[in-house]
């Protein structure tokens, strides 16, 4: 006789504001957004390194090393065995990466909106030097192609 358990799925985590994160998906997820931060660096909770960075890349790899150096921050969420999400006395969101005796808190500088919007105008105003630096070319070669009629 066989039995059968009911199908009990258990929902997804819910998380706002303040938890800890085990999956690595979603710690990339989290960290993605990132863009500029104060990271501080303790082990055993002795203070090894402070500053502020970039995060320029944010990947999965169990070969690769978390690299902070030349306030440039490549975070690879398999060199930490969770991320706690928590808020700081001064109501700053803080990213603890945890592993072992050691932490990296990341406090972004910025947020998601204010990155996307910086990136737009980065877009913005690249795209308008452009459309400058085709139009003086092709102002240009008009000039070119008149004066040789002469």
């Amino acid at each position: 006789m066989s039995h059968h358990l009911p199908d009990a799925r258990i929902p997804a985590p819910c998380i706002v504001n303040t938890g800890i994160i085990v999956n690595k998906l979603d710690m990339r997820r989290l960290l993605a957004d990132l863009g500029r931060v104060h990271y501080i660096y303790t082990q055993e909770g002795k203070l090894q390194s402070e500053g502020e960075g970039d995060v320029m890349e944010v990947f999965a790899n169990p070969q690769r090393s978390t690299l902070v150096a030349n306030s440039a921050l490549y975070l690879n969420v398999c060199s930490f065995d969770y991320l706690e999400l928590k808020l700081s006395v001064q109501q700053e969101t803080c990213f603890d990466l945890m592993q072992e005796g050691m932490c990296l808190r990341l406090i972004p500088l910025s947020t998601p909106l204010q990155e996307r919007r910086e990136r737009n105008l980065n877009v913005s105003a690249i795209e308008a030097m452009m459309e400058q630096v085709l139009s003086a070319r092709w102002d240009a070669e008009i000039d070119d192609d008149c004066s040789d009629s002469f």
